[in-house]
């Protein structure tokens, strides 16, 4: 019954985009192009697996990524540095048992050694009580609003303090001790996919 956060795998990109599809209104849909793109780009793009199955996912980027988000760029007109949560999709049946949560605790851990803060955003034209009081409860605050422009959709954008940064940043300053847990993901991803002999 525990739930095992890691790294998303390449084969896993097609269970990935029917779980997001199958979220609802509360997640915006998405193509495999894009996915792709993600894969590719994001800075931190892991899965929850509960019981040997996919449970959810987790995207997300830092403030100094290309990502084409308009969320992002609200974001980022506004405040130089920051980890912006893209989206986090958990399974219907296994909402409520902590997967979220767990992806919380861990996207955390790995923005707090290089952000000041983490953003994201609810939508909030859709029910959007338990997803506010979710955030609510890690300690996220409302910064403002974003209507999204052709997509019709609000969303309520939404900071949080890194309070472990400051000290990183003053201990380590860019150089994170090499550990399997502070190596950033997409220089991982652009080794695992480097050709043989090179």
């Amino acid at each position: 019954m525990s739930i095992v956060i890691r790294d998303v795998r390449e084969h896993e990109l097609d269970s990935v985009l029917a779980l997001n599809n199958n979220a609802g209104l509360a997640i915006l849909p998405l193509d495999a192009q894009r996915l792709r793109r993600f894969h590719e780009q994001a800075d931190y793009f892991r899965v929850a697996e509960r019981d040997g199955n996919l449970a959810g996912f987790l995207v997300g980027f830092g403030s100094d990524n290309d990502h084409d988000s308009s969320n992002f760029a609200w974001f980022r007109q506004r405040y130089p540095q920051f980890f912006y949560i893209d989206r986090i999709v958990v399974a219907s049946r296994r909402r409520g048992g902590g997967v979220g949560r767990a992806f919380y605790a861990d996207v955390q851990s790995f923005a707090e050694l290089r952000y000041p803060q983490l953003a994201c955003e609810v939508f909030i034209d859709h029910g959007a009580d338990p997803a506010l009081l979710f955030h609510g409860s890690f300690g996220f605050r409302e910064v403002g609003q974003h209507a999204m422009e052709g997509l019709g959709v609000r969303a309520s954008m939404l900071m949080k303090e890194l309070c472990s940064y400051p000290w990183v940043r003053d201990t380590y300053g860019d150089a994170l001790p090499d550990l399997p847990w502070t190596r950033a993901r997409r220089k991982s991803v652009a080794t695992e996919q480097r050709p043989t002999g090179t």
